[in-house]
């Protein structure tokens, strides 16, 4: 884990505030994508079109792939709630698991997606509030 955070960090060192925000909250939430190896590639094109570190990019889809699996049931169960139970026609096992799929899809668009946008927002002011550092011209008290 020290290896993965001192590569990630000597990645991001040009970068600005606004760009690491960028980086962290979109490496987080497509890395979270329920569907197992889409978040590979949407970090891919992310990072292409967004002109964002293919290296850390992908490295924060690596470190959130257990998130990803723990996230799974919830945000299938979210999309199920948001979009009714499945009633498939033929009631066949791929049928059952697509809906199941796009269940999760629905969960992780209606959760996971205006969570990134707010943690975008939250990451930028907090990288652009300057350190706090004690009042050197407060009195001392003795």
């Amino acid at each position: 884990m020290r290896l993965w955070a001192l590569r990630f960090r000597t990645s991001v060192e040009a970068l600005s505030p606004e760009q690491v925000a960028l980086l962290l909250s979109v490496g987080l939430i497509l890395g979270v994508f329920p569907i197992m190896g889409c978040p590979t590639a949407f970090c891919l094109l992310a990072a292409l079109r967004l002109r964002l570190n293919l290296v850390a990019l992908q490295l924060l889809n690596q470190i959130s792939s257990p998130l990803q699996l723990a996230l799974l049931l919830p945000l299938e169960r979210a999309g199920a709630w948001l979009c009714g139970p499945a009633s498939p026609v033929d009631g066949s096992a791929a049928s059952q698991i697509g809906a199941v799929a796009l269940h999760a899809i629905v969960g992780w668009a209606c959760i996971c997606v205006p969570a990134g946008i707010l943690l975008y927002f939250i990451l930028v002011l907090a990288m652009r509030r300057p350190p706090r550092r004690p009042d050197l011209a407060s009195p001392v008290s003795t």
